[in-house]
């Protein structure tokens, strides 16, 4: 047992000496910039959404073409087993009388003429050139533009979700890390105390229950480290799908955070009224629906158009065998002037529902901004108070490492000393996360340039 308490202390001495060391092997250090840049380019979702924008924009030049000329071309060969003819009987035209005794009909016999050929052929071309329809076509154009730009405020949007979710693993990552070194230290503290207990044990200066509350200590630690290492594992897995980096081979930089003095909350909830992404696309479904009730009325006109083409037939002796053509077509459905109302009357609900969503949406982006900026400023008080303690425990650790050397003291002081400075660090990180998730709220509220 006191062969196995003295293994505890020197591992207690070396844990100390090695951390005051420079690490031998550096690794790569990942930065948040680099995290965020790997996730943008990487993500499938982000990469489907610029891929929709891509569509929209596709459908658009769909649009624009129906308002020119439509050319239709067409060919047809037919075998008829059966041709018509043309009878023409006896006598059908009168007679014709020579003498008194000699009189001939017309005609003097029956006469058959074939109406056709046994192989027919056609073929042609026709152009159709829609007028009233122009303006229908041109409101479905703007209503395809418009899905374009929802599309690309969907994208937006996107990207700053992914930036947020990267930057809440990337702080809880080091958060996790000065936790886990917090944990390690009261650990090996445990330990070293383990160690005193047990060697007064041995000479009878105190009582086995202290012994007992000192393993509990110790098998606490080793269950909190167990569960920092899984938080650190889940971390590290959600921040591979997002980036597509193996974080375990990069060490964190810590971020630097540039604290600023937020403006008045009026002047960011103005930005927010052409900058917001919710607040965009709530503004284009409005104008959508508008112009969606503006093709319902245009749907009233009837279709009239321009049409001309080209027909070549032969096999049909009563038409002719080249024909060009030009002239007028009407269409109008009846049935669609009563249908069409109903499509009026669903579009007008829509334009309701429209305006109400981007009036509560405007109402909460207003409350969010409130909201951010007050976030912002409790993150600074906090971030200042912690950096204030971190200064003061990094004073103590650095005394307590001072008369270590000197051997003023023992390891359990430099451990105790670590320990602490190890959680106020952890306290800054988790300050300074809240900080730059105000930020980058407000960011995403106002579309301004805050984070960088």
């Amino acid at each position: 047992m006191k062969s196995k308490n003295i293994i505890y202390h020197i591992a207690a001495i070396l844990l100390v000496m090695l951390s005051e060391r420079p690490a031998l092997a550096q690794q790569q250090t990942l930065t948040l910039q680099q995290a965020i840049d790997a996730a943008l380019e990487s993500n499938h979702l982000l990469k489907a959404k610029s891929l929709q924008i891509e569509e929209k924009k596709v459908k658009t030049k769909e649009d624009a073409i129906k308002k020119y000329p439509a050319v239709t071309l067409n060919s047809t060969w037919q075998y008829n087993a059966n041709i018509g003819e043309l009878v023409i009987p006896q006598g059908s035209f009168g007679a014709l009388p020579l003498n008194a005794n000699t009189v001939i009909q017309l005609p003097d016999a029956d006469k058959s003429f074939e109406l056709g050929k046994h192989q027919n052929f056609n073929a042609g071309a026709t152009i159709y050139q829609p007028v009233t329809q122009q303006a229908k076509i041109n409101t479905s154009i703007e209503i395809s533009k418009t899905d374009v730009l929802i599309a690309a405020q969907e994208k937006r949007k996107v990207a700053q979700q992914i930036e947020q979710a990267v930057e809440k693993l990337y702080f809880g990552m080091l958060i996790n890390s000065k936790k886990t070194d917090e944990s390690k230290a009261k650990l090996e503290l445990s330990r070293l105390r383990l160690y005193d207990v047990e060697s007064a044990l041995l000479s009878g200066k105190t009582i086995n229950l202290s012994k007992e509350g000192l393993q509990a200590n110790i098998a606490d630690e080793e269950q909190e480290l167990l569960k920092l290492t899984i938080q650190r594992e889940d971390y590290a897995a959600d921040l591979k799908r997002l980036t597509g980096i193996e974080v375990i081979k990069f060490s964190l930089n810590p971020v630097e955070m540039n604290l600023y003095q937020p403006k008045a909350v009026s002047e960011y909830q103005s930005s927010a009224l052409s900058g917001n992404a919710d607040l965009n696309i709530a503004g284009l479904t409005v104008n959508k629906t508008r112009l969606a009730i503006k093709a319902a009325k245009q749907s009233y006109l009837p279709d009239v158009g321009i049409v001309a083409g080209y027909t070549y037939q032969q096999g049909n002796i009563l038409y002719p065998t080249n024909n060009p053509f030009a002239g007028l077509n009407f269409k109008w459905n009846i049935q669609d002037l009563f249908a069409n109302k109903q499509v009026f009357s669903q579009r007008s609900l829509q334009l309701q529902q429209a305006k109400e969503n981007e009036a509560n949406t405007l109402e909460q982006l207003n409350a969010d901004v409130e909201k951010a900026v007050r976030k912002i400023h409790q993150a600074e008080a906090l971030i200042n108070a912690a950096q204030k303690v971190l200064d003061f425990r990094g004073q103590e650790l650095k005394i307590q490492l001072d008369k270590r050397v000197v051997g003023l003291n023992v390891p359990a002081d430099v451990l105790s000393a670590r320990s602490t400075v190890a959680k106020t660090e952890a306290d800054l990180y988790a300050a300074q996360l809240n900080y730059r998730l105000a930020q980058s709220e407000l960011n995403t509220l106002t579309e301004g340039e805050i984070l960088r």
